[in-house]
């Protein structure tokens, strides 16, 4: 009996499937647009969204701040308080507690 071995075109083609297999399957987790890549992206994005809710709390705080200053509402505390921070002066019946 005569042993027939598998002709080295099926072989061939066996090897370049797996290959391309491996090839897609690296690509779909670690390539450009891979798994990571997108978990690192909305990770990035939870970050920013947080960055900019400060800043927008921080934006609002300003505008609160330039509303109490404006020449239709006067707030003479805040005025004070910024004009004594400015000046460095203290009042002689204050106490300052740095």
């Amino acid at each position: 009996m005569r042993k027939t071995r598998a002709p080295m075109g099926v072989l061939l083609y066996f090897a370049g499937s797996l290959m391309l297999a491996v090839y897609f399957t690296f690509a779909a987790v670690q390539g450009d647009f891979g798994v990571f890549k997108r978990a690192e992206i909305e990770a990035e994005g939870r970050m920013l969204r947080e960055e900019l809710s400060l800043v927008q709390a921080e934006v609002a705080r300003m505008e609160n701040l330039t509303r109490r200053l404006s020449d239709t509402y006067l707030d003479l505390d805040l005025l004070d308080e910024q004009a004594r921070d400015v000046l460095g002066m203290v009042r002689a019946d204050e106490i300052v507690i740095r």
